[in-house]
């Protein structure tokens, strides 16, 4: 069975409902009272661009950027995904046509709306079989080498659209503030935090550890499972699961940063990609942004407790897991 799901991304984007059993908040699809992960089967994924300019953008120049950002997905060395681009098309993002198509769509009326992405989906089994990305030209973009003011960067946004497409939800590893306007980030560790850099800047062109891990998990090769190992666990409070907590693991040796959530009512959490090695763990409620950015509002997400390390470092092994890690915490 064959059904479509769009996913908006926004300036303050909103998830697809996600798999309740895994780390990075991987896409899924209900099936029966399980859930599946929504992952590409057939490689590579072949995509067309609208030969429509937008934004101040030509057609060309945005196949340049696209190819550019799936480009940097298939080159992370432990994770399996090629792309291909296929040409240009008269179709537009979203005919139902069977087609992967990319380009720009006039959307005035979604002013908080930089692009959004769709899918045509398996639901037994969780297979894209066919994806759109529209960027909304209703904003100024640019192609630029070093950005330019008062317009977003077609890479950045690129970049984080495609690791929906391939199946990743959001990641909550950023930090933003209120400012005139709206919410503004001030730090990323993630092309997949949700919240997109101000206008001018082309900081989202760089996949970060925590995209590695999450598009490595995914989509995982002989290296990946030979060199990166995982931590997992639950999240407590008052003796019950704590659905939906951040849980972030530190690299003290190298600064790097891979988040994972509590993904069911037993306060489970699996972090995977992780380097061999000591980490500091820290567990955080979901409050920097909206629930629903990361969640399906039905879900019923516990942000009333406080954020606390683990009284312990945890050793990663290479090519294993560190299990049964409790982290308890309390109500605020």
């Amino acid at each position: 069975m064959k059904r479509s799901a769009a996913l908006c991304l926004t300036l303050m984007c909103v998830a697809l409902s996600s798999d309740p059993a895994s780390a990075y908040l991987k896409l899924g699809t209900q099936v029966d009272r399980g859930t599946v992960t929504l992952r590409w089967e057939e490689f590579p994924v072949r995509y067309f661009i609208t030969n429509a300019a937008g934004g101040g953008v030509s057609a060309t120049q945005l196949r340049d950027a696209v190819v550019s950002a799936f480009s940097r997905w298939d080159a992370v060395e432990t994770a399996e995904t090629t792309s291909e681009f296929v040409g240009f098309t008269g179709a537009r993002p979203n005919d139902d046509d069977g087609l992967t198509v990319i380009g720009f769509e006039n959307r005035p009326d979604q002013d908080r709306t930089l692009g959004a992405t769709s899918f045509l989906i398996d639901t037994l089994t969780g297979e894209i079989v066919e994806a759109e990305i529209y960027l909304n030209s209703a904003f100024q973009w640019s192609v630029a080498a070093n950005g330019q003011a008062e317009r977003f960067d077609v890479e950045s946004i690129a970049l984080h659209e495609i690791g929906h497409l391939l199946g990743l939800g959001h990641s909550a590893l950023g930090e933003t503030e209120l400012r005139n306007g709206g919410r503004r980030v001030i730090a990323a560790e993630s092309v997949m935090f949700p919240v997109a850099f101000s206008a001018g800047s082309t900081a989202g062109r760089t996949l970060k550890t925590d995209d590695i891990a999450g598009i490595s998990d995914t989509y995982p090769n002989p290296t990946y499972r030979r060199e990166r190992g995982s931590v997992s666990g639950s999240v407590t409070k008052s003796g019950r699961g704590v659905l939906g907590a951040h849980v972030v693991a530190f690299n003290p040796r190298t600064g790097r940063l891979v988040g994972g959530f509590s993904l069911n009512a037993d306060g489970r959490f699996v972090i995977g990609g992780l380097e061999p090695g000591p980490h500091v763990l820290r567990v955080e409620p979901l409050d920097d942004g909206d629930v629903e950015s990361f969640f399906d509002l039905t879900l019923n997400i516990d942000a009333n407790f406080r954020a606390k390390f683990h009284d312990r470092l945890v050793v990663v092994p290479r090519g294993g897991g560190a299990s049964d890690i409790e982290i308890r915490v309390e109500p605020k």
